[in-house]
């Protein structure tokens, strides 16, 4: 597996707008704009910082991921993701690492980029998604 950069950084956040003031106002991060995934139950916002961002996670409904998460343990990071050269060959060198993914199969995610996260269990409690961007 190629592992290129680290991607993002996924915050869950409790609203985007409020969320959004400290990255923008405060450290100056440009905003990109705010996309809703409606697969994932979630809206994405995404501040640039070189090769990498900031993803802010706000849930469009409660029982969603964000949604749980939130409910669970507040706002905070929520997961750290990878972007990898070509996920779909990441993802067969997992499975036969015996790594317990969450996704088996890539799905689309912000930005129609490609995704999977392997389940925190395996990475010491740490949520970790690839990334594929085209």
């Amino acid at each position: 597996m190629k592992v290129l950069h680290v991607d993002h950084i996924g915050v869950a956040v409790r609203g985007i707008d409020a969320g959004r003031r400290f990255w923008e106002e405060t450290l100056g991060l440009s905003f990109e704009g705010k996309e809703t995934v409606a697969e994932q139950k979630v809206t994405t916002a995404f501040f640039p910082v070189g090769e990498s961002e900031v993803e802010l996670l706000e849930a469009v409904e409660p029982d969603s991921p964000v949604g749980r998460y939130l409910e669970k343990r507040g706002e905070g990071v929520h997961h750290i993701a990878f972007r990898v050269e070509d996920i779909d060959a990441a993802l067969s060198e997992l499975k036969a690492k015996g790594i317990r993914l969450i996704d088996e199969t890539p799905r689309i995610g912000a930005g129609g980029a490609r995704i999977a996260f392997i389940h925190p269990k395996e990475t010491q409690g740490v949520l970790v998604e690839l990334c594929e961007r085209t």
